[in-house]
């Protein structure tokens, strides 16, 4: 089982770069973050190369956060807004060999939100192809981001579908999944051939994996028998020190 330190949440407290490395201190074998765009994209890099880790995917901006913005790609009227984010991504995953872009959605509803998100989708997906970029959505769960536009891996499947083109995925985040649908074996097996990258923290609070509602040491079986090789994300909040929190990855991965 391979692993991938999420630096949106993990060692949250130094820079970017320096997050990197503490990464690899902690043997983590991959890095991915929220929002890198306050850092030099040589800093980024040179972190990356002296570490070795790759950095796998990073978030579109969310927007005005002083207007409690959170993705921009489904809200109608914002298409301009929306590809600057869109291509702000790509320029940073481009630059820095990432493979995934977590396109946002915003808060929004309704039909004509739906359309607007798809023809948003399927700009970044043409233009991320020219990369050999995977473009992913992820639905929040209407706790922690109440009116998100997405929000259960049924309404992502028929995104997809619609947008119908083969480098966008779905990121199945096991503690989003949990609060909104539950089921997750089941739900890792059939969505299996949409997924791009898998997410996991604890359920309800968000914590390291090693407590709550999930176990995830059946979890993280069930992820091995369907046989996905790839890092899994590690985006839990730590209850104080990063380092003092990563106990669990020796009690769940022996």
């Amino acid at each position: 089982m391979r692993l991938s330190a999420n630096l949106g949440f993990l060692w949250s407290d130094r820079s970017l770069p320096d997050a990197i490395r503490a990464a690899k201190a902690a043997r983590f074998d991959a890095v991915e973050c929220h929002w890198p765009y306050n850092t030099e994209i040589k800093d980024i890099s040179d972190a990356l190369a002296e570490t070795g880790l790759p950095m796998l995917g990073l978030n579109t901006s969310r927007g005005d956060t002083s207007k409690g913005e959170n993705g921009l790609s489904a809200l109608v009227g914002r298409e301009a807004d929306a590809r600057v984010a869109i291509d702000e991504a790509l320029a940073y995953a481009s630059a820095l060999n990432v493979p995934n872009i977590h396109v946002m959605a915003g808060f929004a509803s309704g039909q004509a939100a739906h359309e607007f998100f798809v023809e948003n989708l399927t700009y970044a997906c043409k233009n991320a192809a020219q990369h050999g970029i995977t473009i992913l959505i992820e639905p929040l769960n209407k706790y922690d981001a109440p009116n998100y536009f997405l929000s259960t891996t049924e309404q992502a499947k028929k995104v997809i579908w619609d947008v119908g083109l083969p480098n966008l995925k779905l990121m199945f985040d096991c503690y989003h999944v949990q609060l909104m649908e539950g089921d997750i074996g089941h739900r890792l097996e059939a969505l299996l051939p949409l997924i791009g990258h898998i997410q996991f923290a604890s359920v309800p609070d968000r914590g390291t994996p090693d407590h709550g509602e999930l176990n995830y040491a059946h979890v993280f079986q069930v992820i091995r028998e369907l046989g996905y090789i790839a890092p899994l994300g590690a985006e839990y909040k730590p209850n104080g020190d990063t380092d003092a929190s990563l106990g669990w990855m020796k009690t769940l991965l022996t």
